[in-house]
């Protein structure tokens, strides 16, 4: 037997360890990839980007709020589903009308607080129609406001007010 026939058949057994091995990578790569469509591991939710500017103003009979400005960018769907609105920890009711739910660059908003409950309300008129406005904070104490988008869990503006 010449020496060429005796290397062939020392090689009999390497041709199929190595294509098992590449069936199983490849069998692994497709499992990888069917998982991460049936799981959805896409690209995560992005939160509205916007310029949002927050200051003090007298809303009605002398009591201070806040008026919040948006400045440019993403327009912000204001509904409890979409934008959890807080100020000093505290919930911010959404008081607005279903045809008025977006907040659009350029538009104004004021933050306001009941007397009556105790609860804030975010409202589109500077003379809110609730019975007894307060101020929000008092003088040369300082509010933080924050606006979150609930479906990513991402903030879209974190502004602290001085009045």
């Amino acid at each position: 037997m010449s020496k060429a026939n005796q290397f062939l058949k020392g090689e009999d057994a390497v041709s199929p360890v190595i294509g098992v091995i590449l069936m199983v990578a490849i069998t692994v790569i497709l499992a990888a990839v069917i998982a991460a469509f049936v799981f959805g591991m896409g690209p995560p939710e992005q939160a509205p980007q916007a310029s949002l500017r927050a200051s003090a103003d007298t809303i009605e009979t002398g009591a201070t709020g806040i008026k919040l400005e948006h400045q440019g960018g993403d327009a912000i769907v204001l509904t409890d589903a979409r934008t959890k609105v807080t100020l000093d920890g505290n919930e911010v009711i959404l008081a607005l009308d279903e045809t008025n739910q977006s907040f659009d660059a350029g538009e104004i908003m004021y933050v306001s607080l009941d007397g009556d409950n105790d609860d804030y309300y975010l409202d589109n008129y500077k003379n809110t129609t609730h019975s007894n406005v307060s101020s929000v904070v008092a003088a040369g104490e300082t509010a933080n406001l924050k606006l979150i988008d609930v479906t990513s869990q991402q903030l879209i503006g974190d502004m602290d007010v001085r009045f």
